[in-house]
Formats: C-alpha cells, sequence, structure tokens
C-alpha cells in the first residue's frame, strides 16, 4: 500500500483541526434551550447506560463515576486532537438548527473542543463549539445552522494539547435538533424469498411466500428465458412466529434440472433469481475461508492474493503510531512480565484478539480439515489441500486450511503464561487497546496502549483443546510444531485443574469484549476429549467419562458458541476415530443424531425453514453463528449415518443464511442478489469512508438480535419482530458485525455443502473393510497393520485403490501385497498384478509397517474402495 494510501486512510480521530463558521451564532458560547419537539441525535448522553457507545483515542481508560464519563490525558501532547471522546453514527441535517450542549470539567483546567465531523477524509468539520473547562462543571452550549449534512456523522469533544495531565469528566451531551427520523422500513424487495445462491440438484428447494391469501397459491418456476419448467400450489402457514408475517411454502424440491437465473413465480411477484447446481457453494468454500487471511494480525496483507482493496501494512508491530503487540504489558497489577503476542485474528470488529474466541474459531478449521479422514463425501480432501487457498503459505507442502489456523495456534500458544511466573501455563485471557477507537480504523494506525488482561480458566481449556487437536493434525506436516502444541496442551490443561475457578469479568469491556463465562465445566470436557484423542492417555479419559457433560444432552435447539463449547467436544468424539469401546461410540454417535432429529422437526415447525425456535430468545447477537452450528451437526449426523434426511436439513438449513428469511437478504457478503455488505468493522469501513472497502466476499453477518443491543438499532427499529432486527449498517454492531467465530462456522458448512456436489442419493455399501494393528515393535517405535476388503457388491471389482487416514504422527515404513503411498496422514494402496481382481463376496488383503513416536494410533474412521466408502 503506498503512503498516500495509508494517509487518505487514517482514522478520523487524527483529523486536523478545521473550524467551520457557524451560521447565526457568534464564536463565544452562547446559551440556549433546544425546543420541547426537537429531537435528539446523541445516545446515552447522560452516561446512564454506561460508557457505550462512547469511545475514546489518546486518553486513559473511559468511566462512569458519580454518573459523568470520565478520563484521563497526559501532559505535553501536541495538538488538542491528539486525544478525545466520540460517539459515531450522529444524523445531521442540511439547512437545519440545532443546539449543542454539555457540562464539562477538566483538572486542574484546560480548553475543551466539540467537533461534528464527517468520519472519514477529508475529515469535514460541520461545527465545532468551544469552551473551557475547570474544576467546577460548567455547562456549554451553542446553538447553529448547519449548511451541510450527514447522515452518519462523528462528535468529538478533542481534549488533547494541555501541558499538564488533566483530569476530564463530561455530562449530560445533547444535540437536539433536526427532524425526527422517518419511520424505519426495510426494502424487502419482492414477496418470494428464496436462496438467493441457489439449490443443490437432488437436494431440497424450498421457499416463503409473505402473503394476505390464507389459501393455497399456485406458483410456477420459470428458467431464465421465462419458461415455466415446474409448477404447483403453495401450503398456507399461518402467521410466522418470529417474522410476524403471513407466509405460505413451497416446496419444489421435485425440480432436479441445473440451470442459472431462474426465478420463482406466485401471488403476482417474481423472486431475487437464483442457480440449481452442484457446484453453488464451490467459491464459498474458498471465500469462507479466507475472511482469516484478511483479518489477520501482524502481517502485510498482499493485495495480490486477495484483491488491492484490501492491501494494507502490517497492523500491530510497534511501528508509530502502533505501541505494538510484540511487547505488550499487563493491566496495571496483573502480571510483571511483557510478552511477545504478535499474530492472530483480529476478532472481529474490532482489533482485539481473544483466546475463548480464537479457540472455537480454530477448532471449526481445524475440524473442517479433520473431517476429511472420515467423512465419505469429503473426497479425502482434495478440495482442501495445498494451494487451495490464496494464502503466503501456499505452495508449502501443507494443506492451507492448516496454514490459515497456525497463525492463531502460533498467537495462542504466546498468550500462555511463562514458566516460572505465577499462573504459568494458564492462558491470558485476550489482548485489546486500552480504549475504544473509532472506525474505520486501519490497524497499522491505531495508537492505543494494548494490554494484557488476566488468565482465566475458560481460555486455558480452549488453549489446551486446540493445542491438542493442533499436535495430532500438523505431526504429519511439522512433528517440531505438532510436539509444541502437544506439550501445550497437557501443560495448560494441569494449569486450568490447579486453576478451576478463575474467571473473566464481565466489566473489563472498555476497549474490548468481556467474553466472560462462569461456567467451565464445557470447556473441561472439550479438552479432556481433544486430549484424549491425541494421546489415548487413560487420565484425560477418566476425566472426561467423569464429567456430567459426557452423558448430558450438550445440543441447545439455540446452538452452541464460544460460551458454551460442551457440543465441541461431543462432536470430535462421535468422528474422530479413538479407542472408546465400540458401544460407547456408537452412544455418542446416536446422541448427535438425536439431536439432529430435534432439528429437523424445528425445520419443519418454522415456515423460514431454519432449526431455531421462533421466540425473541432465539434472535440474538451472532445468532446467525448459532444457526449455522445447527447446520453443522446435522451434516455430522449424515456423516455418521449417510441417512439423507440430515443432509437435506443443513441444506435446508443455510436457505435462512442466503435470503430465504423476513428481510429477503443474505447474510454473506457478496452472495445473492441483496446481501449485507456494511458490517461493523474497523477494518472495512467503506460506509463511512469510500477508500475503506466494504468486507470481502464470504464474509457473515452476525444476523437478527432481537435484544437490540447497540444504540443505532435501538433508536432505528424499537418494535421489530425477531427476524427483522436487523440492519445492514456499519453502525449496528450487534447485528450486522463480522467475527471469526461466525466466519469458522460458515467455513465448516460451507466445505460440506461443496463436498455435496448434485446431492445425489446415498449409495449403497458395496465393501466392508477390516483393519488390524497386530502391535507393536522396535520398544513402541513402530507397529504392524493389515487391512482386509471385501467385496459386498454383485460385480467384480477389477482394479482396486483402497485409501485411509492416520491419525498422527504414523508413518508407512514399507508395506507388502499393496503399492502404498503417503501423503500427509492419507495412505493409498493400489493393487499389484496379481490380486487386481476382488470377485463378489472375495477379499483382498494387504499389510503394513508403520512408525510412530506415540500417542493415540486407532483404527481409522473410514476405509474407501475406488472412492466409495466400505462399512
Amino acid at each position: 500500500m503506498t503512503s498516500s494510501r495509508r494517509r487518505r486512510r487514517r482514522l478520523a480521530l487524527l483529523a486536523v483541526a478545521t473550524t467551520l463558521a457557524l451560521t447565526g451564532a457568534s464564536a463565544t458560547v452562547a446559551h440556549a434551550e433546544p425546543g420541547e419537539e426537537a429531537p435528539e441525535q446523541v445516545r446515552n448522553g447522560d452516561f446512564s447506560e454506561g460508557v457505550s457507545p462512547w469511545f475514546s483515542f489518546g486518553t486513559g481508560p473511559l468511566a462512569v463515576t458519580d454518573g459523568r464519563l470520565c478520563t484521563t490525558v497526559a501532559g505535553g501532547l501536541a495538538n488538542p486532537w491528539d486525544a478525545g471522546i466520540g460517539q459515531e453514527g450522529i444524523p445531521l441535517l442540511a439547512g437545519a438548527e440545532y443546539t449543542l450542549g454539555f457540562d464539562v470539567s477538566a483538572t486542574p483546567g484546560s480548553d475543551v473542543r466539540a467537533v461534528l465531523q464527517l468520519g472519514g477524509p477529508p475529515y469535514t468539520a460541520y461545527a465545532t463549539v468551544d469552551g473551557t473547562a475547570g474544576s467546577t462543571p460548567a455547562r456549554v452550549e451553542q446553538t447553529f445552522t448547519l449548511t451541510e449534512g450527514n447522515p452518519s456523522a462523528q462528535l468529538i469533544f478533542q481534549i488533547g494539547g494541555s501541558a499538564q495531565e488533566q483530569t476530564f469528566c463530561l455530562d449530560n451531551v445533547s444535540l437536539r435538533g433536526g427532524e425526527p427520523p422517518e419511520p424505519y422500513v426495510p426494502d424487502t424487495g419482492p414477496r418470494v424469498r428464496v436462496n438467493q445462491v441457489g439449490y443443490l440438484p437432488g437436494g431440497p428447494k424450498n421457499a416463503t411466500i409473505v402473503t394476505e391469501s390464507t389459501t393455497a397459491l399456485p406458483w410456477q418456476l420459470r428458467s431464465a428465458a421465462g419458461a415455466v419448467v415446474a409448477s404447483g400450489q403453495s401450503t398456507p402457514r399461518g402467521v410466522d412466529e418470529a417474522s410476524g408475517q403471513n407466509v405460505h411454502t413451497v416446496d419444489f424440491s421435485a425440480y432436479r434440472t441445473a440451470g442459472t437465473g431462474l426465478t420463482l413465480v406466485a401471488d403476482g411477484e417474481t423472486s431475487h433469481p437464483f442457480d440449481i447446481s452442484g457446484t453453488i457453494y464451490q467459491q464459498l468454500r474458498s471465500d469462507a475461508a479466507q475472511f482469516f487471511y484478511a483479518q489477520r494480525s501482524g502481517i502485510a496483507i498482499d493485495g495480490d492474493l486477495i484483491g488491492e482493496e484490501y492491501a494494507r501494512p502490517a497492523g500491530h508491530l510497534g511501528v508509530a503510531p502502533n505501541q505494538g503487540d510484540i511487547d505488550v504489558p499487563c493491566q496495571p497489577g496483573v502480571c510483571d512480565y511483557r510478552l511477545d503476542v504478535r499474530g492472530g485474528w483480529y476478532d472481529a470488529g474490532d482489533h482485539g484478539k481473544y483466546v475463548v474466541n480464537g479457540g472455537l474459531a480454530t477448532y471449526q478449521l481445524l475440524s473442517t480439515f479433520e473431517r476429511t479422514k472420515t467423512a465419505p463425501t469429503a473426497d479425502g480432501g482434495a478440495a482442501l489441500g495445498d494451494s487451495t487457498l490464496r494464502v503466503p503459505e501456499r505452495d508449502n507442502g501443507v494443506p492451507d486450511i492448516l496454514d490459515e489456523a497456525r497463525w492463531e495456534l502460533e498467537f495462542l500458544l504466546r498468550m500462555q503464561v511463562p514458566a516460572g511466573k505465577p499462573l504459568a501455563g494458564m492462558a491470558h485471557h485476550k489482548i485489546h487497546d486500552r480504549n475504544w477507537t473509532g472506525l474505520p480504523l486501519d490497524p497499522a494506525a491505531d495508537p492505543e496502549l494494548r494490554e494484557l488482561h488476566p488468565p482465566s480458566t475458560a481460555a486455558t481449556l480452549n488453549l489446551a483443546a486446540v493445542a491438542a487437536q493442533c499436535a495430532r493434525l500438523f505431526a504429519p506436516y511439522d512433528a517440531a510444531f505438532a510436539t509444541r502444541c502437544g506439550t501445550a496442551a497437557k501443560t495448560a490443561y494441569a494449569a486450568a485443574k490447579a486453576n478451576p475457578a478463575r474467571y473473566a469479568s464481565p466489566t473489563d469491556s472498555n476497549g474490548g469484549g468481556a467474553y466472560d463465562d462462569t461456567t467451565v465445566t464445557d470447556e473441561f470436557y472439550w479438552a479432556a476429549a481433544e486430549l484424549y484423542l491425541t494421546t489415548g492417555e487413560q487420565r484425560y479419559l477418566t476425566d472426561l467419562t467423569a464429567s456430567p457433560h459426557h452423558t448430558g444432552d450438550v445440543f441447545d435447539v439455540r446452538g452452541f458458541s464460544w460460551q458454551g463449547v460442551a457440543a465441541l467436544g461431543r462432536l470430535s468424539l462421535a468422528t474422530v476415530p479413538s479407542g472408546l469401546p465400540a458401544a460407547e461410540r456408537t452412544r455418542l454417535r446416536a446422541s448427535v443424531t438425536a439431536a439432529a432429529d430435534r432439528y429437523l422437526a424445528e425445520i419443519d415447525e418454522q415456515a423460514y425453514g431454519l432449526p431455531m425456535p421462533g421466540d425473541p430468545d432465539s434472535y440474538f447477537w451472532g445468532g446467525n453463528g448459532n444457526i449455522i452450528n445447527n447446520a453443522v451437526v446435522l451434516a455430522t449426523a449424515f456423516d455418521l449415518t449417510g441417512t439423507a434426511k440430515y443432509r437435506d436439513g443443513a441444506v435446508q438449513t443455510m436457505d435462512y443464511i442466503f435470503g430465504r428469511n423476513a428481510l429477503n437478504m443474505s447474510y454473506v457478503t457478496g452472495y445473492g442478489e441483496q446481501h449485507a455488505k456494511n458490517q461493523h468493522s474497523r477494518l472495512f469501513g467503506n460506509q463511512k469512508d469510500p477508500n475503506s472497502p466494504n468486507p470481502p466476499a464470504g464474509s457473515l453477518a452476525g444476523g437478527a438480535n432481537a435484544a437490540l443491543q447497540d444504540p443505532y438499532v435501538a433508536q432505528l427499529i424499537p418494535d421489530c419482530k425477531p427476524q427483522f432486527c436487523f440492519v445492514d449498517h456499519i453502525d449496528s454492531y450487534s447485528t450486522n458485525e463480522v467475527a471469526i467465530n461466525w466466519n469458522s462456522a460458515l467455513t465448516w458448512i460451507a466445505s460440506f455443502l461443496a463436498d455435496q456436489d448434485d446431492a445425489p442419493a446415498p449409495a449403497a455399501s458395496r465393501c466392508t473393510a477390516e483393519y488390524v494393528n497386530y502391535g507393536t515393535w522396535q520398544g513402541g517405535s513402530g507397529f504392524t497393520g493389515q487391512v482386509t476388503i471385501r467385496n459386498t457388491g454383485s460385480t467384480t471389482v477389477d482394479g482396486w485403490t483402497a485409501r485411509f487416514a492416520f491419525t498422527g504422527d504414523q508413518k508407512l515404513r514399507e508395506a507388502w501385497l499393496a503399492k502404498t503411498s503417503q501423503s500427509g496422514a492419507t495412505v493409498t494402496a493400489k493393487n499389484e498384478s496379481y490380486n487386481a481382481r476382488i470377485a463378489p463376496g472375495g477379499t483382498v488383503t494387504f499389510g503394513f509397517n508403520a512408525l510412530t513416536g506415540g500417542g493415540a494410533n486407532p483404527a481409522p474412521g473410514l476405509i474407501t474402495l475406488n472412492g466409495a466408502a466400505c462399512s
């Protein structure tokens, strides 16, 4: 990125001070009372709701003290605009009269300037109000007429430039004037709601019609040329609880012909166009995972890889104005050391990095790859191999999705408390700016001090779980890194057991999210499960089987997320090969299918066909991630059983995400004719700064949130029905933010969907396979194995290729009765000339010797013959 471009993208808060002559007002402080009818444009101006949505820069932490918002500012700052307190999203109307007022104090005393300005280049100031602050609070108030408007301006109090350190306090901030906003009515487009991306030829195809009709309606499926290719009658569903709409559903699953630009016509309305194709999710598999490269911290983002508009210099490496992540202190009183915690992913719309959310996101990327070892439709991971993503590490012989996960894993390992220090082995909960910053803000331009927050049990167990995953999955590619991960996992788990009740504070939320969690039995269960699967050690098996979660129902109807992760342990135990008794594995797998059955019942219940109840409590912050995680459970049930109804449920769930919803909007940037594109983010702030990009294709918005937890939506749509509680606006962080754990869910399900191709009817198995480990040799450094495959079909197999994957560091040394090779963990065995034919009912056997450094060494979960799974 050129230096001129970097200057253009600097944060508005660092803009030069520009003074606008005020129409109809003197330059001195004036006093006026706004009319009773004048609307208030400032949110939480009396600070009765705490700090939000106020932010600061160049100051100490913001805090509400005695009902006032207070902070400290160091002396000696060169300019007034080097420190400030601000609020985004202030609507200004050109030609309207406003009164800006505030109570301010400063000790020992200083000047203060309030600026209404454009929140991006060229940072135009629409009005300024100057005042003098002393130790006693004084009211500053001024009335003016604006010559220029902006629907989303910034209000900034510039409080820098004093020679001495100052303590500033604000109260009763008010901007009254303009006009009340017009009632917000979302543009929902045609009343026929479809998956705007499309449908798989052999999969379910459902749509929803919003209508006043209470009787069945005729519908037509039309080709791009307008020809009617299918027709039928809708099914009335009555008033949908989640949307408040009277709706009908349409099922056109019987139409299985591929095509592009199709539309569904009913009740005089024509839907957005969509495709029917087995390849509609191929690009999403890449784009959803590509999001993580765009979120990387500590590395320059290469525009040649993901587009020039996303190119940026490395953030938080200590290059001015950054204070950096390479030598980070703790919050005062937390520790006496500093850590290098560079790298990782920016968590969401802010520049914070959180171990608990990073743990879930990393697990799902690793699980996306690990699924390829056991899922019959995953084709052995061919689509997730090296050079399948646009990342700098491509062509290094390692699957790119593992390379991406490693970027976060390295950060998570750096967050571990060093040996010899109090709480050694635990993980710091998070690192982020001391104060909230405005947006957009290039990471390289962030001037705030970064701080390590106290270690927590939850963070430590997240580290233990994903480091254990890392140890088994990286073993075939980087033995040293795998060993490092394994050691960190065991150390973290032991530290968590020694400190089982260290919780993040729910009030530690200035400059970053709290991510507090006071129930960690689920984290203990997950971590023990991953450590057992990696090591096979009895101590971890003892812990996980003693957990109440091991026999409990871990699949909530509202899905799982970072605060409830027992489902992660269950999914791993049900899918990853292990030494568990067969009956126990059967029970665990049955719990997955039982949950999937409940989700299918909910899909049938909901008129918009999603596996989530319709009550307001089911629409919450980040709910789209939870909805997709329910689809992950459905998809896993299909992987375990091959039963088509589970695949259909997972596929249908994604219809809601891609536009079959009350808003008729796809929640994924770049996917669908009407899609979210203004997600709350400091990296992607095009709505505030045209020089900043929109989020890249494949970015998932958090989704409808009936709790309306940001001021923008609380003011705009106070009485919304749950599915309508969403606005595609950058200021709506509680409905429209991006986050790594939501995109990790999207990455997992996108890979599953892409693997389904045309979604054909599952084929009956035509073979059985038996894998036998005859035991170790050479002091446990190796073992001998044998595979026997039986042809249970009715025709002779003439030429065969068998394939399976080891779970960890196992490496073939030699084999007999087959030509064998190994790539990563995957072993491929091909027939010799003398055993190429397997008659119906006949068998073929081959054996091998392999090396291993230890750890779990179970039989593989999937053996294929000529690409088809053997039972």
